[in-house]
């Protein structure tokens, strides 16, 4: 599952996205994990000329407070064959659908001999692209504060991450360029469907550290990145 990403910080975002309205401030990511619950970039489609922080794990608004959203269910990816059944999803996919900029994603391995590796994932011209994802917008009941929380939407792998990805066969949904206005502004459960299918598109990817043992040290950090 994609549980681990790295995302563009501003600058890049207004290289690339220009004529959009830019309010999320961070630097780059290099590595971050979904189990920290970082805010990324997006584009919701109930604003989509805007990128936009927005917090990852799902929330939907029967978790009332931040300790309730702690222990709640890991929902930081939602699997595109049931969306639209499971509980935490069916009341958002309808309308509540956006778009994650990164980099790049990181995967696990399991190596012949049962050891666990981790791969990079990315475009061959290494740019910024989509992932599709579904949104609630979630209010913290103890303090009133309201923002857009996210789960990555995973879908069936395709041949390269079947590879890599050799234990649960699957991958982050990407959407690619010409299918980003369709995401946003798709209506009914057949016209959404249809856009949550396999990439069939070009990836490279390579071996790296294994980011997802990390515990408690910085992978935030160019080299992360580097071939092993």
């Amino acid at each position: 599952m994609c549980y681990h990403t790295s995302a563009p910080g501003r600058k890049m975002l207004e290289e690339k996205y220009g004529g959009k309205v830019i309010v999320y401030d961070k630097d780059i990511y290099f590595h971050v994990s979904g189990f920290e619950r970082p805010f990324l970039p997006v584009t919701l489609s109930g604003d989509i000329d805007t990128i936009k922080p927005a917090r990852w794990k799902l929330l939907p608004f029967w978790v009332k407070t931040e300790a309730d959203a702690a222990k709640y269910a890991n929902t930081l990816n939602a699997e595109s064959e049931s969306i639209f059944e499971k509980a935490s999803y069916k009341n958002y996919i309808g309308k509540n659908r956006g778009l994650l900029y990164v980099n790049g994603f990181y995967e696990p391995h399991s190596s012949p001999t049962g050891a666990k590796e981790n791969y990079y994932i990315y475009t061959p011209s290494k740019e910024i692209f989509t992932l599709g994802i579904v949104y609630s917008d979630w209010t913290d009941q103890a303090t009133g504060e309201t923002y857009p929380t996210f789960s990555v939407i995973t879908t069936p792998a395709n041949p390269l991450l079947e590879k890599i990805h050799n234990e649960k066969k699957r991958m982050p949904l990407i959407i690619p360029p010409d299918n980003r206005d369709a995401w946003l502004h798709a209506q009914g459960k057949d016209e959404i469907t249809e856009l949550m299918q396999t990439y069939t598109g070009e990836l490279d990817a390579h071996r790296v550290v294994r980011v997802t043992a990390a515990r408690g040290e910085d992978t935030n950090r160019p080299d992360i990145q580097d071939a092993i």
